[in-house]
C-alpha cells in the first residue's frame, strides 16, 4: 500500500517527527470512517482501533458567550465514551459531542480522519488506559482512508494525553447461579 502524501497526512507525520517518532502511514482504497471498517481493512481486532472523538465544553460555564473549547477522547474501537468519566479526567463540565463542523474547525481534520495528535491548535487529549491492553494500536492519520500503527505508550506521549478512564465500563453478563 502506498504511503500517502496528502497535506493532512503530512501534518500528522510532521507532528510525530517533531517529537522524534517516525510513523508509517497506510492508505486504503476505501474509506475507513468507522472503527469496524478500519479493523476489517487492516485485519486487526476492533479494540486495536483508536477512536479519536471530539467533544466541546464551555470555556467558562458561567459565561456561555465566551464559547466552547475542544477536547479529544481516545478510546478503543469497541468502546464508547463515558461522559462523566471524561469530565472527571479532564476537569471539564457540560461536555457534548462536537458537530462535524466543530470537529473540523477545532482539529483541522474531518470526522473519520481525526488523528490523536497534530491538530491545528493545542487540544487537551484524554486516553483511556484500556488501549494499553494491546502492543500496537491503529489510529487515523488525517484522512478517512489513512491510518498508522503505534504502541499505546508512544501514542500517549505524542498526544500529550492524560491517561485516565474515559470509556464506559461494559455491563457484566449475569453469572449463572
Amino acid at each position: 500500500m502506498p504511503d500517502p502524501s496528502h497535506p493532512a497526512n503530512e501534518r500528522v507525520r510532521a507532528a510525530a517527527a517533531q517529537r522524534g517518532v517516525t510513523i508509517d502511514i497506510v492508505d486504503f482504497d476505501e474509506p475507513t470512517h468507522t472503527a469496524q471498517e478500519a479493523a476489517d481493512a487492516i485485519g486487526v481486532e476492533l479494540g486495536q482501533i483508536v477512536k479519536s472523538l471530539v467533544f466541546m465544553s464551555p470555556v467558562d460555564p458561567a459565561r456561555p458567550e465566551d464559547g466552547d473549547e475542544p477536547l479529544v477522547a481516545l478510546v478503543r474501537g469497541t468502546d464508547r465514551v463515558d461522559i462523566s468519566a471524561l469530565a472527571s479526567a479532564s476537569g471539564r463540565t457540560r461536555l457534548r459531542r462536537a458537530s462535524a463542523r466543530e470537529a473540523k474547525e477545532a482539529t483541522g481534520y474531518a470526522i473519520g480522519g481525526v488523528p490523536p495528535f497534530g491538530h491545528q491548535r493545542p487540544i487537551r487529549v484524554v486516553m483511556d488506559p484500556a488501549l494499553d491492553g494491546y502492543e500496537v494500536v491503529w489510529a487515523a492519520a488525517g484522512t478517512p482512508t489513512t491510518v498508522f500503527a503505534i504502541a499505546p505508550a508512544s501514542l500517549a506521549r505524542l498526544a500529550d494525553a492524560v491517561v485516565a478512564p474515559c470509556a464506559e465500563v461494559p455491563a457484566r453478563a449475569a453469572s449463572p447461579e
